[in-house]
């Protein structure tokens, strides 16, 4: 049966009910949240059905693949949407459960050409007038001065940033980027349900939903000829290139993308950003304000002068947290002195600091008089009706409606409109209103329009056992997006909407498809993408990111190593007649594995699945991968989108292994596993050759020689007889991928001294440690702060003359049962290493003291000055 001619049925039937939640993403703000009520029903606006039952104009344009979908299709597809988006890594990051996956409906929302035309010239006008609303609210105030907008709906915002009102001090451009959160009322007609201004996020959700649906319903995305999102992202680039305007280096502009970090809501966003426009991701540590300029925090500043200035920075940090030195003093994610070199024009920031004012719904009332006033028009856009408490008669209209119990209406503060006063009664409400009148607003609660979103579930013995679903209807909203791309602001023609069952669910989003009126429309309705002079750059990467880079290698050769070592185990213990006791080979490396990971189960099978499993234990396979997740996120727009790929497999392999309890579960979910980490060398090995680079590979050999140590330790430095002695060094052989080599290379039975000339002295064998140690040289020498005579190159220097000196024969000598010298050469050997990785550290990875918020240091001079 076809989906859509099912759902076009059951949606003749009674409308959706009106306390349907509308589409939110919580703090991040996708789509507007609270907009739905309860008490009552309401008509909606459907998106894909008409009111006579036959399907919209955008829809009709699609109909012969879109009636032809099944749910057999649909569940296929939305298989294919899963595990699209778990190898692209795409998370959305909640602050109450995590990370969470994204969430991608197999079907879009189509707009046609005609229905999308007025919301073009509505969000194109919108944006220019929140601009015009920014420059003056921060210059001339006539909008204060002659009582357009009342004033403590301004200053009694927490996002109008005082520091910057100063005319002279403020961007006549402050507004690059916006998004405008948009419903459709029953009628039909658009509203603008919020303004996101202050960070405008979904950008890169947009094109990754978009990348992702056109790859798993090819037929359907070219049967609708419709305007591609790439010609958006050049224009995003360029205009970023041209906004400098005098801040910096027009030629050649340095631009960043300031982010909270890894655990923002939005980190995939950010980096999608950072990707596509080539421009890196950076923290407020990273930067540094010197001689009123913003640099690139080098590393050992301040000892060190910082050469690569900053002219543009793409801020998704709140401004309130941009500056501890004269905004939120309690901040680490700002950069000290910001605000000053904004005001001096000395960098641009996207969007201006004290943008964030226009979220505020206190202003909605206004934007009609202000649109009149600043650009002689009248608004085409409306807002959600809104009244502002401050003003007496607005104030009485939504007491009276709370009073009466009026399910239609919802308050809200203004410093947190994406938060209703949930929970409270209406006394307590209606306390609120009378204490501080100024800061709420009521806002009327408006049926969004419905789309369809497809749900599969389990089917019961009844239906047969299979898998089946339905697509039902929910209510949906918009979020579009406008960039001031030359001398006019440019909507982009699409979106992301965004549905939602209840507010405690994972939002749901679609791919929002805008057809073109006819073939020979310019995508975007950009003909051409203005060229820009421009040169090769290198960029610096912060001391922060190298750190991340160096702790990459480490983890993923740690992972490694202990997997191959899982696996050799686990091998020796399967086999049949083994001999029992410490002697056996499988016993050795066991204590290897406890070694590295101490020890939590007797039993062995118990202790495999414990490595592989619990991301809490210290040195296991799962704490390391978790580890190596973390520091990639920090440095996503440094890698390869193939990356998440890697953890994707491992994840379907830890999944299998939770879901079985046999023996052999944990040998194939362990070499799963081992080759995922294994295809990280492929991403990798295709990276440029920066300091990034250098760092991953400088940190992977320094970690093959600790383990390397760390498994001779424990498995050659006991004598045993000839059978055990064979055994466990044929064991090493195999944990260290050198057996075969070694087999090519000496002839006979298997002796510790061979065995040590080819894992410590061999510079041809890539396991061994000379060879480890060459190539952390090798790459070390490569970076930006080596001299040739640091601490950290002196070290290197010293342990490989020491082990180009080695005796084998001396090292495999025996006494009372232990071979002593290989014992004390081998401590020496990782106590050597980890000081080298301290100097490395100090040298490349420290930027100046760790950050301390101002109010932590007032609070320490008080105590000190008390003392």
């Amino acid at each position: 049966m076809s989906v859509l001619r099912d759902y076009a049925t059951a949606v003749s039937q009674p409308t959706l009910p009106f306390d349907a939640p509308a589409a939110g993403f919580g703090d991040a703000g996708f789509g507007a949240t609270g907009l739905g009520g309860s008490g009552f029903d309401a008509a909606r606006y459907d998106e894909v059905v008409d009111g006579d039952g036959g399907l919209r104009a955008g829809w009709k344009s699609l109909a012969t693949h879109a009636l032809a979908l099944t749910g057999d299709d649909l569940r296929r597809v939305e298989g294919e949407i899963t595990r699209f988006l778990a190898d692209d890594g795409v998370s959305y990051i909640r602050a109450d459960s995590g990370a969470q996956p994204w969430q991608l409906d197999p079907l879009p929302h189509v707009i046609d050409a005609a229905g999308w035309a007025p919301l073009d010239v509505g969000l194109a006008q919108r944006a220019e007038l929140l601009n015009a609303v920014l420059v003056d609210l921060y210059g001339p105030q006539t909008l204060l001065r002659e009582r357009i907008v009342p004033a403590s709906v301004v200053v009694g915002h927490a996002g109008f940033i005082r520091p910057m009102g100063r005319a002279s001090a403020f961007d006549p451009h402050p507004l690059l980027l916006s998004a405008t959160d948009l419903g459709r009322s029953a009628d039909g007609d658009w509203h603008v349900l919020a303004d996101r201004v202050q960070a405008p996020s979904g950008l890169g959700y947009a094109a990754e939903n978009r990348r992702v649906l056109s790859q798993v319903l090819p037929d359907l995305h070219q049967e609708g000829d419709l305007h591609r999102l790439e010609p958006y992202f050049a224009a995003l680039r360029a205009a970023l290139l041209s906004h400098t305007d005098g801040a910096g280096d027009v030629t050649d502009p340095r631009i960043v993308i300031m982010t909270p970090g890894s655990l923002s809501e939005t980190a995939f966003d950010q980096a999608f950003l950072a990707g596509a426009l080539g421009f890196p991701l950076v923290q407020g540590s990273d930067l540094v304000v010197q001689d009123g300029w913003v640099w690139m925090k080098p590393a050992r500043w301040p000892a060190t002068k910082p050469t690569e200035r900053i002219d543009v920075i793409i801020r998704r940090v709140d401004a309130a947290w941009c500056d501890p030195l004269e905004l939120r003093a309690d901040s680490r994610l700002g950069v000290a002195g910001l605000a000053e070199a904004v005001r001096r024009g000395r960098v641009r920031l996207v969007n201006g600091l004290g943008a964030g004012v226009l979220e505020n719904p206190g202003l909605m009332p206004f934007l009609p008089a202000a649109c009149e006033h600043l650009l002689g028009e009248q608004l085409r856009l409306p807002s959600v009706p809104t009244w502002w408490c401050g003003d007496p008669d607005d104030r009485a209209f939504v007491r009276a409606r709370l009073v009466a119990g009026d399910p239609t209406l919802i308050v809200r503060a203004i410093d947190e409109p994406r938060k209703a006063l949930a929970g409270r009664s209406t006394a307590e409400v209606l306390a609120l209103l009378d204490a501080t009148p100024h800061r709420f607003v009521g806002q009327e609660l408006q049926p969004l329009s419905q789309a369809p979103v497809w749900s599969s579930r389990a089917a019961s013995s009844r239906e047969g056992g299979t898998e089946t679903g339905s697509a039902t209807a929910r209510a949906m909203s918009l979020r579009a997006f406008t960039l001031r791309y030359g001398s006019a602001y440019r909507p982009l023609v699409g979106g992301l909407a965004t549905v939602r069952e209840s507010p405690t669910s994972a939002p749901v989003t679609k791919d929002v498809w805008v057809l073109k009126a006819t073939e020979s429309d310019a995508d975007q309705g950009l003909t051409e993408i203005t060229p820009l002079p421009t040169a090769r750059t290198v960029p610096a990467l912060a001391p922060r990111a190298l750190s991340d880079m160096y702790w990459i290698g480490r983890y993923a050769e740690r992972t490694e190593d202990l997997l191959r070592l899982l696996l050799a185990t686990q091998a020796e213990f399967d086999q049949p007649g083994a001999p029992s006791g410490d002697e056996r080979s499988a016993r050795v490396l066991l204590a290897a594995l406890n070694r590295l990971a101490g020890t939590r189960w007797a039993d062995p099978e118990a202790e495999f699945r414990s490595l592989l499993l619990d991301v809490h234990r210290p040195g296991s396979a799962a704490h390391s991968i978790a580890r190596l997740r973390e520091a990639m996120e920090s440095v996503r727009d440094q890698l390869s989108g193939d990356t998440w790929r890697v953890f994707s497999n491992i994840d379907r392999a830890t999944r299998a292994l939770h879901g079985s309890v046999h023996a052999h579960r944990t040998a194939e979910s362990g070499g799963r596993m081992l080759a995922a980490m294994l295809s990280l060398y492929g991403v990798t090995a295709n990276m440029i050759r920066d300091s990034g680079w250098h760092m991953i590979e400088a940190g992977r050999h320094l970690e093959r020689g600790l383990q390397l140590c760390q498994l001779l330790s424990v498995g050659a430095t006991q004598r045993r007889d000839l059978r055990g002695d064979r055994e466990v060094l044929e064991a090493l052989l195999l944990a260290s991928e050198s057996v075969v080599t070694y087999r090519r290379r000496y002839r006979g039975s298997t002796r510790t001294a061979d065995v040590l000339d080819l894992l410590l002295l061999d510079g041809d064998n890539p396991r061994s440690l000379l060879f480890s140690l060459d190539e952390l040289g090798r790459h070390l020498a490569a970076m930006p702060a080596s001299t040739g005579s640091t601490r950290a190159e002196r070290l290197l220097e010293h342990l490989v003359s020491q082990l180009r000196q080695l005796d084998v024969a001396e090292l495999s000598a025996v006494t009372a049962g232990r071979r002593p010298h290989l014992a004390a050469y081998l401590d020496d050997v990782v106590a050597q290493l980890e000081r080298l990785s301290d100097a490395i550290s100090r040298l490349h990875f420290e930027s100046g003291p760790p950050a301390v918020s101002l109010s932590e240091l007032a609070l320490v001079e008080l105590m000190e000055t008390r003392a």
